[in-house]
């Protein structure tokens, strides 16, 4: 078994007290704290190098923290110890006599899974073991390729988190977690990331959440714009004054929130000035009508002041866009979700939005929770995934926080994606 020190855990009863001391003393850098939910704590973590110092902060009376803290006041708590495989250290802990106060791993900070030794085994001292999750790597570089005449760039505004089993609907999390590991709420990494279609004009499909949310609905999506839409658009040498066609997979938050911007005075306008902005007629009427079941994904104020501002055109299924660029109808995520089919020179991409939100969702009957008509988007995917196979269609996925396109690939019944960009 082996083993390397991850972490000395320290139990705090006055937080303000102990970052006075570790940030403002000795000037180590805080990160932004974790609620660790089954342990009912709350952690906060300084990386010195290979390891760290963890400052624990009970939420709630009985937790193990608190209790601690109560009978021995602040101070030393634990020594973390990382392992490449936490199973298969149990085991032979276990194999060892080994009093452990866990038998089997359970949720962590940062994503991790956890096992703690017992005391008694290791000389008064607590000993967590912990499995680092997998690292994802997120994918944030604006990107060119050349398709026929078409120049596609592929951009980011970001990433966000939403819930795991959410977002992969009856497949259990054994199957999807070592592809996109969640955190300890169970939320996954998403990538925003819209395209640019440059040819006689310029368009930009989708444009991820944009910069109204409220800093509530912004911690509970874990949205991260530390790098954004703007910076990805100066990277590939643009602006928002060159952006000619404004084009909506659909109407949803994730989607279309980059489309408005908060003016000076509070007024929301339209964000690409010269921009006529598109969406599907049947998608506008669902979304300017929520119900239940869809409202807390279509915000208004994302789309609404398109309308009011004279800048939007309805298209139905089917519609050129712009040469070469044309809405196909999915359906399935919303009853008229579109992907949009880019050809040129023989060549074909398809940003496929919501229908493959990430690359992991390419075996059919991989289909979203959030979907309100998943057996259409499992109707569509079976066509589809032939089609893409056969003619090798670069696939922009629009939510993969790791891989902005690939080809998809199939062997002997089993479809894999060949990273492009």
């Amino acid at each position: 078994m082996k083993a390397w020190i991850d972490h000395v855990g320290i139990a705090v009863q006055d937080l303000a007290q102990a970052l006075a001391f570790y940030a403002d003393v000795l000037g180590l850098h805080v990160e932004p704290p974790e609620e660790v939910a089954s342990q009912r704590v709350r952690a906060h973590f300084m990386h010195l190098g290979p390891s760290s110092l963890e400052l624990l902060e009970a939420t709630a009376p009985d937790s193990a923290i608190a209790k601690f803290a109560e009978k021995r006041g602040p101070g030393l708590h634990h020594v973390a110890l990382r392992v490449e495989d936490i199973d298969a250290a149990l085991a032979y802990l276990s194999a060892r006599g080994v009093r452990l106060i866990d038998t089997v791993a359970r949720p962590g900070a940062e994503g991790a899974r956890v096992a703690f030794i017992h005391p008694s085994a290791a000389h008064g001292v607590l000993v967590e073991l912990k499995e680092p999750a997998p690292k994802v790597g997120l994918f944030r570089t604006p990107t060119r390729h050349a398709l026929g005449g078409l120049e596609l760039i592929t951009l980011s505004d970001g990433f966000f988190r939403l819930d795991g089993g959410a977002m992969f609907g009856v497949v259990p999390r054994t199957l999807w977690e070592s592809r996109l590991p969640p955190d300890d709420r169970n939320r996954i990494p998403l990538g925003l990331r819209p395209l640019i279609v440059r040819g006689e004009q310029t368009m930009i499909i989708d444009a991820g959440c944009g910069d109204k949310m409220d800093a509530k609905s912004a911690e509970i999506y874990g949205l991260d714009r530390a790098y954004h839409l703007d910076h990805a658009l100066t990277e590939a040498g643009l602006g928002v004054e060159d952006i000619d066609i404004a084009l909506a997979s659909h109407l949803h938050f994730d989607h279309v929130g980059g489309f408005t911007t908060r003016a000076a005075g509070g007024r929301i306008v339209p964000r690409f000035p010269r921009a006529r902005y598109v969406a599907h007629r049947q998608e506008w009427e669902d979304a300017t009508h929520p119900h239940e079941r869809n409202r807390a994904s279509y915000l208004q104020e994302n789309f609404v002041p398109l309308l009011e501002a004279g800048v939007l055109t309805l298209v139905d299924d089917g519609a050129e866009i712009m040469p070469g660029v044309r809405y196909r109808r999915s359906g399935g995520h919303t009853a008229h979700h579109q992907v949009v089919t880019i050809e040129s020179g023989g060549a074909t991409a398809v940003f496929t939005a919501d229908m493959y939100p990430t690359a992991a969702h390419v075996p059919d009957p991989w289909v979203m929770g959030y979907d309100l008509y998943p057996m259409d988007t499992l109707g569509f995917k079976r066509a589809f995934a032939r089609e893409a196979v056969d003619r090798e269609y670069l696939i922009f996925f629009e939510h993969d926080p790791s891989i902005a396109a690939g080809v998809i690939r199939e062997s002997g019944g089993r479809r894999t994606v060949e990273r492009i960009i």
